[in-house]
Parts: structure tokens; C-alpha cells; sequence
């Protein structure tokens, strides 16, 4: 659970995650500023702190790590602020533990309810033509590549080069484009939506900062795949794990 001022939903997330579909909930706090660490603490989750905010993709980067770091062979990532579904973490995982994906998003636009769910239309149409573009651009028909609720598998995490990328929401589908450029297989999960006060949404202008970035992104990926600008954070890390424990 990468986590910001969540003091809130935290606990109420946390009571609805299915007991039996997990081993181990870790919790990353970027600096929050209400309780959600005292809450976190009530809750006796595995907590990892940062002594300020440093952005949500550099809390996903520890969250990751330190999954990566107990052993975990399934990873998932769901927001402690309740605007996803965690009693749907069973679905969530079913398609990793079958072996049919390597990586599971958890779709709003999938079951069509995105705008019933209090999703801004803005957002909504924004989402639906970034999209569009990635699939394009990723050779996919995915239904949208913007939700926070996602899994992978551990050869993932180990195999793209995750802490090179953004310490901000462009993370997201920085590390989509990697696991694209290794071969990774991705299949979606319908998943409700809920827009509510307390749940963290970014802005108009965030998400417009946001959208130019991923435009940035797709021409990146682009020129290092028709090779005119090979980058490294698309390059597998898979040979380098080999070397290093040689």
C-alpha cells in the first residue's frame, strides 16, 4: 500500500482485504502529514516510512523493494484510500497464480461503469484517448492503462528497471512500457469505481501535467524500439541478476 494522508480509508481498506489471499501487508507512508502511520501501527502492518513526500512512484519504488525483499512471489499494489475494491484482490491475483499473466490491471473502464462511478468526465475522456495512444503504441487493446490497482509477478519486478523511473504518477506506466518491452504478458480485471472526498485524485492541471508526460513517454519507447534512441530503462534486467550472482 503505497500511502499519503490515508488515515481515514487506511483501516477500513485494510478490514476488507481477504485474509486468505494475502501473507503480508506492507505499508509505505510518503510523508503524510494526518495518522495514517499511528493507524498503520494499530494495524500491525509491515510499515516503512519516509521522512518526507517524495512522490507517489518513489513510494511504489520502496514498496516494491521491500516486497522483492521478503520473498514475495506475487506482488500487489492497491490504495489504502478505498477508492478500489479490496475484497477483489482474489480476482486480482487469479490470473498470476493460473500462469495466464505475468502483470493483472485492475480496469475501471472495463465493465463500462467508470462515469456511474463518480469518475469526472474529464478524466474519463482523458483516459479513454491516452489509452487509445498507448495501445498503439504497445501493440495492445487494453481498456485503460491509469488504475492503481495492479499485480505482478516477482520476474517482473525483478527483471524491469523500476527504480530508474519517475518519482511521480508517470511511474505507473513507465513500468507498464518496460514490462512491455521485455515480453511480459498483461491481462485486465474489471474493477468498480468510487469517487469520493477522501479518496486521492489528482487535479485538472496535475492530470494535464501528467498526460504530456505520458506523450513524452510513448515517443521514448518508440525511438527505443525502432532503435533511433535506446534508453536502458527499457532494456531487461534479467542478464544482469545472472552476472551479479556469479
Amino acid at each position: 500500500m503505497p500511502a499519503f494522508n490515508a488515515g481515514r480509508t487506511l483501516r477500513l481498506t485494510y478490514q476488507e482485504l481477504p485474509r486468505e489471499s494475502y501473507d503480508l501487508v506492507i505499508l509505505v507512508d510518503d510523508g503524510s502529514t494526518d495518522d495514517t502511520v499511528a493507524v498503520a501501527r494499530e494495524l500491525d502492518l509491515k510499515l516503512f516510512v519516509h521522512d518526507r513526500n517524495y512522490g507517489y512512484g518513489a513510494n511504489q519504488k520502496t514498496c516494491y523493494a521491500e516486497a522483492l525483499r521478503e520473498g514475495a512471489d506475487l506482488v500487489v499494489m492497491v490504495h489504502p484510500d478505498y477508492q478500489y475494491d479490496p475484497r477483489l484482490l482474489p480476482e486480482i491475483v487469479r490470473p498470476l497464480r493460473e500462469g495466464t499473466a505475468d502483470v493483472v490491471l485492475g480496469s475501471r473502464l472495463k465493465g463500462g461503469g467508470a462515469l456511474a462511478g463518480g469518475m469526472p468526465w474529464w478524466k474519463y475522456l482523458a483516459n479513454r484517448f491516452l489509452t487509445g495512444l498507448e495501445n498503439l503504441a504497445f501493440g495492445l487493446a487494453l481498456s485503460e492503462y491509469h488504475t492503481g490497482y495492479r499485480a505482478y509477478r516477482r520476474e517482473v519486478l525483478e527483471t524491469v528497471a523500476f527504480t530508474a523511473n519517475s518519482d511521480r504518477f508517470l511511474f505507473d506506466q513507465e513500468i507498464l512500457a518496460q514490462g512491455v518491452a521485455a515480453g511480459f504478458r498483461i491481462v485486465e480485471v474489471p474493477v468498480p469505481t468510487r469517487y469520493f472526498p477522501e479518496a486521492s485524485s489528482a487535479g485538472f492541471w496535475a492530470s494535464t501535467r501528467y498526460g504530456f508526460g505520458i506523450l513524452w513517454l510513448l515517443a521514448r519507447y518508440l525511438a527505443h524500439r525502432s532503435g533511433l534512441w535506446r534508453q536502458r530503462r527499457f532494456e531487461s534486467l534479467r542478464g544482469r541478476y545472472r552476472e551479479d550472482a556469479g
